[in-house]
């Protein structure tokens, strides 16, 4: 059995190529996770620090999608869990009360994930627990003591990506983690497990790539920014519209979340945001103290006045952004990259770095 077929498995409404979109915190609900489910993809529900909240997510996901089948009665959709700070405990009881198909486990320890898997095991036997991970180290360990039913390798984090993600990385379609760590789990006879490349794929040419270097299901996460079903203030999607050159306007730092206070996240990582004012005070190497005062400053002196989103907080995005051109619905992004994906890998990979076709 192939991997995509191990996947098919517990994911039977999915179809090939197996689109994901990214379980990009508050802003992925249960709006954006039923829509991308409908379109055969993987929905997922985006991490939410409350279990109030992430319940009312699921109860909405549950009654969208009721009419799907799905083997052992799972939820056809995937939640997202930032590991780091989160007890499992806490969590059990809505997991084994909704039993998601998929928990993405994120931003952990070997140990903290083994944690939450013998839980998450233990409570819905057949949720499926998939790991993301940064390095080929990262990836090995997590293989090695959880047995994850996939290894989701966001390997562009140090370069691509936007959102949170690990502050140095090799990047999947350049330095081709994805090959290292199928090499790796090979060596260490553990190649059955699938690997779902995630960071800066935007469109069907990323896709096919990914799934060329063995990819068994690509993450998208910029591009759904721009989805109507995603949960975002207007002004923050019109940024992510009209931002350009994103190797430029974005940039990777610790200061955008720095500047709402002391950053909960680990010295690991760090986050992708579109460029602005905070950060050039930050490479022109003030001090943190001055750097968030500066910020609040300009945020008052301009309270009456238009103030662009980005000098206003933190829009986080990937270098891709400026290949994100429009506002559509879900299922079109998805059909759209689909398409391309599938067209690109019939004419062969040598066509995938070729103009894009939408």
């Amino acid at each position: 059995m192939t991997r995509v077929q191990q996947i098919k498995q517990y994911l039977p409404w999915a179809q090939t190529l197996l689109i994901i979109n990214a379980p990009m915190s508050v802003a992925a609900t249960s709006k954006l996770a039923v829509a991308v489910t409908r379109g055969g993809g993987l929905g997922q529900i985006g991490f939410l620090d409350d279990t109030r909240m992430l319940g009312t997510e699921l109860e909405k996901t549950k009654r969208h999608l009721s009419d799907l089948t799905v083997p052992n009665g799972t939820l056809p959709i995937g939640v997202g869990v930032i590991v780091f700070g989160s007890p499992v405990s806490h969590w059990l009881a809505l997991f084994a009360a909704y039993k998601p198909a998929v928990v993405w486990l994120s931003f952990g320890t070997a140990g903290e994930f083994q944690e939450w898997t013998g839980g998450l095991r233990r409570v819905s036997p057949d949720t499926k627990i998939w790991m993301q991970v940064g390095s080929v180290a990262a990836a090995l360990d997590a293989a090695r003591a959880c047995q994850p039913d996939a290894l989701v390798v966001q390997g562009v984090q140090g370069n691509d990506a936007g959102g949170h993600g690990h502050a140095s990385g090799a990047s999947i379609i350049c330095i081709s983690l994805i090959l290292e760590v199928c090499d790796v789990l090979h060596k260490h006879r553990m190649s059955q497990i699938p690997l779902i490349a995630a960071g800066g794929i935007v469109d069907g040419r990323g896709v096919a790539a990914a799934v060329m270097l063995g990819a068994a299901g690509v993450v998208v996460r910029t591009r759904f920014l721009a989805a109507e079903e995603t949960s975002l203030p207007g002004e923050y999607r019109e940024a992510i519209i009209n931002a350009v050159d994103g190797g430029v306007s974005t940039v990777r730092s610790r200061v955008f979340d720095e500047i709402w206070g002391p950053s909960l996240w680990p010295e690991l990582y760090d986050g992708r945001c579109l460029r602005n004012a905070t950060y050039a005070d930050v490479a022109a190497g003030i001090p943190i103290q001055e750097v968030v005062r500066r910020f609040y400053l300009r945020l008052m002196e301009r309270q009456d006045k238009d103030l662009d989103v980005k000098e206003a907080g933190s829009v986080w995005a990937g270098t891709g952004v400026g290949l994100v051109k429009k506002i559509e619905d879900a299922a079109t992004i998805i059909c759209q990259v689909r398409l391309e994906a599938a067209r690109r890998l019939e004419n062969g990979i040598s066509s995938v770095h070729c103009s894009r076709e939408a």
